[in-house]
């Protein structure tokens, strides 16, 4: 049996993909397709970190866009995560994977807070860990969050599932018909032809951390699976 590619990953997972055909909250049917995904990798010896975003529920430009304080609008983004971050560990134990989720922002009620060594221990018992809450600052990303937390914990690749859409494309494949997808790209391509990927902060961290990513679509079951096992799927974008 073929051994996976990767040992340690961390997957980014959109608030958007979360809410499926809804557009809007959390899909059950998604959250079970996730789990059963997230499980076949565990399944194989994989360590897998989650980090989760919230634009399903709340996103935090949005709000200060439309004059809401930046800083409020983004601690509210945050709590979006946490919401997501315990549907999935409420789906994920409901297919019998033990998970923890630890969070940026204290909330100790409902999950631990987010420690490093805590958290590659959790790995190396093969816990799933979903960090939420993003880095527990105003102005980052969750794309940002999922680059900062796969240096710290020293993962091997970052797998960004996108919904619906399988990979890099050089413009909106539903606005431009021409667009053209990309199969390999630099960070520095990224950032230089703006492609949208992760934001800059999240793509400088990768490059400099040397951390791979692979980007592609959840809809399609068995996705997790293939990337992990180093499947040529999607858009793989790396160092020079």
């Amino acid at each position: 049996m073929p051994l996976p590619a990767y040992k340690r990953v961390v997957l980014k997972l959109s608030g958007e993909a979360l809410a499926g055909d809804l557009g809007y909250g959390i899909d059950p049917k998604v959250i079970f397709s996730v789990a059963n995904q997230i499980k076949e990798i565990v399944e194989l010896g994989v360590q897998v970190a989650v980090v989760v975003g919230g634009g399903n529920i709340w996103r935090g430009l949005s709000g200060s866009s439309k004059g809401m304080d930046r800083a409020t609008a983004d601690y509210m983004g945050m709590l979006a995560t946490i919401m997501n971050s315990l549907a999935l560990q409420d789906g994920l134990e409901k297919v019998n994977v033990p998970t923890r989720v630890q969070t940026s922002i204290e909330m100790r009620q409902v999950a631990e807070p987010y420690i490093r060594r805590r958290a590659i221990r959790h790995l190396e018992k093969m816990r799933v860990v979903i960090f939420a809450a993003g880095t527990g600052n105003p102005y980052f990303s969750t794309d940002t969050t999922a680059a900062l937390r796969a240096a710290e914990i020293e993962a091997e690749v970052i797998l960004m599932a996108k919904n619906k859409v399988d990979g890099v494309y050089s413009a909106d494949p539903s606005l431009d018909p021409n667009a053209q997808k990309y199969d390999k790209l630099t960070f520095l391509e990224v950032l230089n032809k703006g492609l949208g990927v992760m934001d800059s902060t999240a793509s400088s961290l990768c490059m400099d951390n040397s951390i791979p990513l692979i980007v592609f679509n959840i809809s399609e079951e068995g996705n997790i699976r293939r990337a992990v096992m180093g499947d040529k799927i999607g858009t793989l974008v790396k160092g020079e």
